[in-house]
């Protein structure tokens, strides 16, 4: 079954278009900071708690790396809220919603690699090296494939989709680069 069902043209104006594509992703950002501001929060307290004294050079490292990457995280997922705060009827809500866009993709980054490294953190602390490194693997991969990979895969094949039909319906489509207007992602 194919979700692309464009019989009629799309009902919502440009304007609309841009107002939905913005309320949507504020609100998936808005969703995804408070569990990183969590994540962040655990671990500034872990320094303080009694065994933290306990854990070597390496999680000292993967404990630094956890930290400044929740940071990161933090900063990049709260930022387009703030920039929708300050830049409210200024006219420049599709330089808002790239930016928040890119700022959305780098935060997702940043926090599968905190939660990588506090994960395996706490891993090595319970259990030992190896099962570790073998759980920081998994999580790094499923976070990879779920967040970036699979969305990319799904946006290739849904390009490549658009082309095949352009080729068959007999048009050479004037084809933008993959930056047409006419699906309801954001940029």
């Amino acid at each position: 079954m194919n979700d692309k069902t464009q019989t009629s043209p799309d009902p919502e104006s440009p304007k609309e278009r841009l107002d939905r594509e913005l309320i949507e992703l504020l609100q998936g950002l808005r969703v995804a900071a408070t569990g990183v501001q969590v994540l962040f929060a655990f671990l500034l307290t872990l320094p303080f708690s009694a065994g933290f004294g306990k854990i070597g050079k390496a999680g000292h490292s993967l404990f630094l790396i956890a930290v400044i990457t929740a940071a990161l995280a933090s900063i990049c997922l709260i930022a387009p809220a703030t920039q929708h705060r300050i830049l409210f009827r200024s006219g420049l809500k599709a330089l808002l919603l790239r930016r928040a866009n890119r700022l959305g993709v780098v935060g997702g980054i940043a926090l599968a690699i905190s939660m990588v490294c506090s994960t395996s953190l706490v891993v090595h602390t319970l259990t030992g090296l190896w099962l570790a490194v073998v759980i920081a693997a998994a999580i790094a991969a499923l976070s990879a494939w779920l967040w970036f990979i699979q969305p990319l895969v799904s946006l290739l094949r849904a390009r490549e989709g658009d082309r095949s039909s352009d080729r068959e319906s007999g048009h050479d489509g004037g084809h933008d680069g993959g930056q047409s207007g006419n699906r309801g992602d954001a940029p």
